[in-house]
C-alpha cells in the first residue's frame, strides 16, 4: 500500500512576513487552522509540522500536534519537507507520497489534498502534482503575490508566473486561468530528484520552484480545483480577507 505523509513546513523568519505561522486568525494561530483542516483528510499515514524554530515546536506540542525539527539552513519549504520525511516516524519508500501543505493556507479543505494526491495514486506515470485553483477574479490574476499556472492538454504544467497568464484582452472566468495554492505532492524518490537539480533561471526569476521542474524537462501534473473563496496569507494585510471569508467556510466551527 502506498503511504501518504503530510508535512506542514513553518518557520518564524520568513523574509516577507516574520512570525507568520503564529499570526492570529480569529484568535487562533494560523498554523493551528492549517493543522486542524489538514488533519481532516482521512488517508494520512503520518501528519506533522516541520520547523527549525523552538517557538513553533513549543506551540505545536502545547496543542498536541506532532512536530519534526529540521535544520535551520533550509531556504525552501520543500527542502525542509524532504528532511522531515526521513524523521516523521514512518518508513517512507520511494513510491510513497510526500505532501507539502504550506503553513499559510488557513482556508484549505481536505478535499484539496485528495485532489492533489489522487493523480499520483491513479497513474504510475504521474510523480508530482500541484493544486491549481480556478481564478474568476481579475484582481487576483493581476496580483503578483499570486502565482499563476498554465498546463498542456494533458494537464502537465508548462509554466508558472507572477504575471497574469494566459494572455487576455478582456478578462472573464471562461479564460480558464488558474493559480497555485500551497499543496504539493511528490513520490518520495521524485522529491529527492527534484531537490538534486540546480535552480533554473526561470525559477529564480519567477520565485517559484515549479519552474525548476518544467524547466528541467520533468513533468508536474496540475490538479485542478474549482474557484472558491480561499486566501493564502502573504502579508498581515491578508488577514482581513481571511477573517471575513473563513467564518462562511463549511469547516468553520468544526475544530
Amino acid at each position: 500500500m502506498t503511504k501518504i505523509i503530510g508535512l506542514i513546513p513553518a518557520r518564524m523568519k520568513a523574509s516577507r512576513f516574520p512570525g507568520k505561522p503564529l499570526f492570529p486568525i480569529h484568535g487562533r494561530a494560523m498554523i493551528e487552522h492549517v493543522w486542524h483542516r489538514a488533519a481532516m483528510f482521512p488517508k494520512w499515514d503520518a501528519l506533522a509540522i516541520c520547523t527549525c524554530d523552538k517557538e513553533i515546536e513549543d506551540f505545536g506540542k502545547s496543542r498536541g500536534f506532532p512536530v519534526v525539527m529540521t535544520a535551520d539552513t533550509h531556504v525552501r519549504a520543500l527542502d525542509r519537507v524532504a528532511e522531515a520525511s526521513t524523521k516523521c516516524g514512518v518508513s517512507v519508500e520511494d513510491d510513497d507520497i510526500v505532501v507539502c501543505v504550506q503553513g499559510d493556507e488557513p482556508m484549505l479543505r481536505p478535499d484539496m489534498i485528495d485532489t492533489v494526491v489522487n493523480p499520483i495514486l491513479q497513474d504510475r506515470n504521474v510523480n508530482c502534482t500541484l493544486l491549481a485553483i480556478h481564478v474568476v477574479d481579475e484582481e487576483l490574476l493581476l496580483n503578483p503575490d499570486t502565482v499563476k499556472v498554465v498546463a498542456d492538454i494533458h494537464g502537465d504544467v508548462l509554466y508558472t508566473s507572477r504575471s497574469p497568464i494566459p494572455y487576455y484582452k478582456k478578462f472573464s472566468p471562461e479564460l480558464g486561468a488558474h493559480r497555485i495554492a500551497g499543496i504539493f505532492a511528490f513520490r518520495s524518490k521524485t522529491l529527492r530528484e527534484f531537490l538534486a537539480l540546480p535552480p533554473t533561471p526561470l525559477e529564480i526569476q519567477e520565485a517559484c520552484d515549479s519552474n525548476r521542474i518544467c524547466g528541467s524537462g520533468l513533468k508536474q501534473r496540475a490538479a485542478f480545483y474549482p474557484a472558491i473563496p480561499s486566501f493564502s496569507v502573504d502579508s498581515p494585510a491578508d488577514r482581513e480577507a481571511v477573517e471575513r471569508e473563513i467564518v462562511k467556510d463549511p469547516l468553520w466551527g468544526k475544530y
